[in-house]
């Protein structure tokens, strides 16, 4: 009996299974629900199952006049305020395939009350914690939608926030931006999708106008693209293997 208890223990305290991870390609759909600002909700079909998911959560909103890449994992404890499975981490990457403007009424769904991003940037009037010595190499990233180069806000410009502050109080010798391009195809809802090798430089060029504005010296700056990367296992990539490929990294040496 007492080996029955042990074993029936084991078993609730094994692992819970990993939340699936979704990508797909589709056309965007907004419920148009009243539960205050920014309450209304963005939805997306898969097709290949007919499954709806709730992509509200990614921190990049669709184009309802294009398709989008849809990348994130489900989030099985997540209540349903929109009439569709919770993705969350996820990104919603805007494609150029037209799509027709698709809106639903709230049909009874409650919608998503507005709450900041946890990966929320404060004011440049609010003095940031200046980081404290000692000051070692290391690597900041930041993370893109689908064949971007563009800084998304409330991400990436928080992003770029700690790693200015940092970088304000090392005081670096040298700093090399390395820019990524997912160029490897792969097959997505049936097609074949890879990013352009050209957004690598983009989002080299991009995060060097950036340090710089910032205050860094131009002459400390060199440049890198890298055409084939692997994922990484970073924090703010949310775990999207994906979503990791598609980055620009800030190395900081001394």
């Amino acid at each position: 009996m007492r080996r029955w208890a042990t074993l029936i223990a084991l078993a609730g305290t094994a692992s819970a299974p990993a939340p699936e991870t979704i990508r797909f390609v589709t056309c965007p759909i907004y419920r148009d629900t009243d539960a205050g600002r920014k309450s209304g909700c963005w939805l997306a079909d898969e097709r290949e199952t007919g499954r709806r998911f709730d992509v509200s959560a990614a921190p990049s909103k669709p184009d309802w006049n294009h398709e989008v890449l849809v990348e994130g994992r489900v989030s099985p404890a997540a209540p349903d305020h929109c009439g569709g499975q919770v993705l969350d981490p996820v990104r919603t990457s805007v494609l150029p395939g037209a799509c027709p403007r698709h809106m639903l009424p709230a049909e009874g769904f409650a919608g998503n009350r507005f709450s900041l991003p946890r990966r929320n940037i404060a004011p440049l009037a609010v003095a940031r914690p200046v980081p404290a010595p000692p000051y070692a190499a290391r690597t900041f990233r930041l993370f893109f939608d689908f064949d971007s180069a563009f800084v998304i806000y409330q991400y990436d410009d928080y992003l770029l926030d700690q790693a200015i502050t940092w970088i304000r109080a090392a005081k670096p010798k040298a700093i090399v931006i390395t820019g990524y391009a997912a160029t490897q195809p792969a097959m997505v809802s049936g097609r074949r999708i890879a990013e352009d090798k050209s957004v690598a430089r983009d989002r080299a060029d991009r995060l060097t106008e950036a340090l710089v504005r910032l205050g860094v010296d131009r002459a400390i700056i060199a440049e890198r693209v890298d055409l084939r990367p692997e994922p990484v296992d970073d924090p703010d990539a949310d775990g999207l293997a994906e979503v990791s490929r598609r980055r620009a990294d800030i190395a900081v040496r001394f």
